[in-house]
């Protein structure tokens, strides 16, 4: 065709849209978005612009989104020591397969809290997702119900998902309220919409320091909005300023999960736990779950990588309550590392918001689905027939 490959994805990010293409494409295969089964992305011409990976997402997303929006999203705070080391942790790590086992079946399912997970893969609750397409929520959920995951729904959705048709298991996260009156009412209500847990960011006590949206003034009343075509000149309303001091929730304390479980009887999972100290409180405070995670190296700069954190938070919880993990994941052999270092399941956040740019629904299915395959596909090249085979004996000097 004679294009070239920046102008193939700009093609190629329009399809998603309810395009005349895509919906000629879709109906050739009998089918649409919707469709059980694998998520098929478009073909143009001769090129198969399909991503063969998480990391190719990315690269389809930024070419459709506002420089705002993708900054907010790709960004970490001040110097991105954190954002770095999540990835580079990953990548240090190397594996000790096991041979000569039988692995013609792989069962790559978990239970967690009561529940079978097909694969221990998540979608983490992620800000900014209205930044890329308004009522972005209902097409994640969309997307988890088809790929037979849980997902983190960021506060409380505007509609009910069961009212929606979505059947699917979701988490409703919270950054807190300053009372125990509000904190409660929260949580009965979103008990109330349907929600089969509650997802505490624990770490989000101010504002952080994030050079990208510094230097763009970013708007955080975009947040609800998306980024207007007249962003670049356009009065802000709330903008981003360097070092601003801005409270979120500065006086939570552990009584926050004892509010929380004397109002609802659904789960209460504390996300944001880098260290066996908090870890052992978690427990003792009535958690049901914790998650080591440094929220997307987007607060505190220069804390430790999710992944070098998990086997002290794991060990301290010695089994008591499941480990979940986000934070840098974007291979099935990631995820191998993380269920071989304690974690019970782990999240992804940036990868599938990246889908969810690049082709909407569809987009967001297929990361998930490229994850679980490789996965599986990584516990059977290192001889792990199931999850219960998989140990810190898989990691060549695993950390301590």
């Amino acid at each position: 065709m004679g294009i070239n490959r920046r102008h193939a994805l700009r093609n190629l990010a329009a399809l998603f849209a309810g395009s005349p293409i895509l919906a000629a494409q879709t109906a050739a295969r009998g089918g649409s978005p919707e469709t059980t089964g694998p998520a098929e992305l478009p073909v143009y011409a001769d090129e198969v612009m399909v991503p063969v990976n998480l990391h190719e997402f990315e690269t389809i997303a930024k070419e459709k989104l506002h420089k705002f929006a993708y900054d907010f999203i790709a960004g970490g705070v001040e110097d991105e020591v954190t954002l770095r080391a999540n990835r580079e942790s990953f990548e240090r790590l190397r594996l000790r397969p096991r041979v000569m086992v039988d692995v013609s079946k792989v069962d790559p399912s978990v239970e967690l809290l009561g529940r079978k997970l097909p694969y221990p893969i998540l979608l983490s609750p992620t800000g900014g997702k209205n930044l890329v397409i308004p009522g972005a929520d209902l097409i994640c959920a969309r997307a988890a119900a088809k790929t037979g995951t849980d997902y983190g729904v960021g506060g409380l959705p505007t509609d009910k998902l069961e009212d929606e048709g979505i059947k699917v298991h979701w988490w409703s996260n919270t950054t807190g309220q300053e009372t125990k009156e509000r904190a409660q009412s929260y949580a009965r209500r979103i008990e109330d919409n349907g929600a089969r847990g509650i997802i505490v960011t624990v770490d989000n006590q101010y504002q952080s320091n994030r050079d990208r949206n510094n230097r763009n003034r970013f708007d955080y009343a975009y947040m609800g909005t998306g980024v207007p075509d007249d962003a670049a000149t356009r009065k802000r309303v709330n903008p981003a300023l360097a070092a601003m001091w801005r409270p979120h929730t500065p006086n939570m304390t552990w009584d926050y999960v004892d509010w929380l479980r004397s109002a609802v009887k659904i789960p209460i999972i504390l996300k944001g736990i880098l260290n066996a100290e908090d870890a052992e409180l978690a427990v003792q405070s009535g958690a049901h779950a914790i998650g080591v995670s440094n929220h997307g190296a987007r607060q505190l700069d220069s804390v430790v990588a999710s992944i070098d954190a998990l086997p002290e938070v794991a060990a301290a919880v010695k089994g008591r309550i499941p480990v979940l993990m986000d934070g840098g994941i974007r291979r099935g052999t990631d995820v191998l590392k993380a269920i071989a270092l304690g974690a019970t399941a782990v999240l992804i956040g940036r990868p599938y918001v990246w889908g969810l740019a690049a082709f909407g629904q569809v987009g967001v299915q297929r990361v998930v689905e490229l994850l679980q395959a490789e996965f599986k596909l990584s516990m059977a090249l290192a001889g792990k027939p199931d999850i219960a085979s998989i140990d810190a004996r898989l990691i060549k000097n695993p950390p301590v």
